[in-house]
């Protein structure tokens, strides 16, 4: 090791000192977890919240328990959107009255994909890239074939994502819809969402993001950048819990006109006269279906209250540092052992989250799990650094790629 490379090693308790989110993290369960020294994978499932645990039990309690059935007259059936408005001011850029809580990700995908669609009736195609999450491109695949839409490939470098240029040459007139990834899952490559709004308006087109891995991470304006749907998980960066529910953003001059595929009786108008023939609810509550799931809920509030308040500017500052860092360390580490970086190294168009590449690290995932150092694996043959800005130490960062070089070595 070089004196430059030890240096840098020694730099992650200064970063640390420095860090001015560093208390959030005692906010946060498990981080004095001997058994695990660095969770790299707060972009697949974020750690829970200490205040959660106490929102859960008393929801339990005074809430399920004491006030049963009228906690839907009194907080529950309002939940969704109340949660949906503390969301959309905290971290999504967007007014309110725009975003609802409910369903998975991949319901709440198809619901707005169909909607978005509906109001494109003389166009013919979806535009996507290659390399976006499987489950959106499954999803559009089976939406294609449902409607008889043509599908419009965009290939892009596993390693980056999608250009401008890529997407100027993909739109034309026929292009419905165009859904992208504001951040690629894989790479961590971040989209340029306002351009992308731009030139897919200037074809006639309406645009979708997924924001599963940028919400929470990255600063989002979904107004002012001109988006016109956007789906995303709560469960990563938000730290909602296992399958906590989804969200969904329907720009607001698309409301009046929008009707998603999936009809029930909480998404139509006055829902309980329980009348003959569906009438969707007039706004953001047209998106919803069925009864919410109030449970899975609860968790994501006291993240969104953490990051309203440090505001999301400061998120953003801490997750260029922790990505910085990691970037730093795998250059000299873990490069010369055959190690390529499978991300941007330009922090001004990556995400989150940083991948790294190495034929053997679906092995070598395997052996740091059981040493307590927990990234993600990402084939053909990756490993994905996600670091959560709230909650994720600098500390972690060098043992986790200490632990990465040590296991290569052998």
């Amino acid at each position: 090791m070089t004196h430059t490379q030890s240096l840098a090693l020694e730099r992650s308790a200064e970063l640390d000192a420095a860090d001015p989110l560093r208390s959030c993290r005692d906010l946060f369960l498990g981080t004095d977890d001997d058994s695990v020294s660095a969770y790299l994978d707060g972009n697949s499932l974020g750690r829970p919240t200490k205040a959660s645990v106490e929102r859960i039990n008393a929801f339990m309690i005074e809430s399920w328990g004491g006030r049963l059935i009228r906690g839907w007259d009194e907080q529950w059936f309002d939940l969704p959107i109340t949660i949906g408005d503390a969301l959309a001011a905290a971290a999504l850029g967007a007014a309110e009255g725009q975003t609802t809580i409910g369903d998975s990700t991949t319901v709440l995908l198809y619901k707005l994909a169909r909607g978005a669609l509906a109001l494109n009736p003389e166009r013919t195609e979806i535009v996507l890239d290659r390399d976006n999450f499987p489950t959106d491109r499954y999803l559009l695949e089976a939406i294609a074939g449902e409607l008889n839409l043509t599908l419009r490939w965009i290939e892009t470098d596993r390693r980056g994502g999608v250009t401008g240029d890529l997407l100027a040459d993909a739109v034309g007139e026929n292009t419905a819809l165009v859904v992208l990834s504001h951040v690629a899952y894989r790479s961590g490559y971040l989209l340029d969402a306002a351009e992308a709004a731009r030139i897919t308006h200037e074809a006639g087109g309406l645009l979708l993001l997924d924001l599963c891995h940028s919400v929470g991470s990255v600063p989002l304006e979904l107004d002012s950048w001109g988006v016109d749907f956007a789906v995303g998980c709560t469960y990563k960066y938000l730290n909602g819990g296992p399958g906590s529910p989804a969200f969904a953003y329907v720009r607001h001059i698309h409301l009046d006109e929008f009707v998603q595929p999936i009809w029930g009786w909480m998404g139509r108008a006055e829902p309980f006269e329980m009348a003959q023939g569906y009438v969707p609810a007039q706004g953001i509550r047209r998106v919803i279906s069925g009864t919410p799931s109030v449970f899975g809920m609860i968790a994501m509030q006291d993240t969104i209250e953490m990051i309203a308040e440090v505001g999301i500017d400061a998120v953003r500052a801490k997750s260029i540092a922790l990505t910085e860092y990691a970037l730093e360390l795998v250059r000299e580490l873990l490069v010369p052992l055959g190690v390529a970086i499978a991300s941007p190294e330009d922090s001004t168009v990556r995400g989150g989250h940083v991948t790294i590449d190495h034929p053997d690290f679906k092995a070598v995932t395997a052996r740091l799990w059981e040493k307590g150092v927990i990234p993600d694996y990402r084939a053909p043959h990756g490993i994905r650094l996600g670091l959560s800005p709230l909650s994720t130490s600098f500390d972690e960062v060098r043992v986790g790629i200490l632990a990465i070089r040590d296991d290569l070595l052998g």
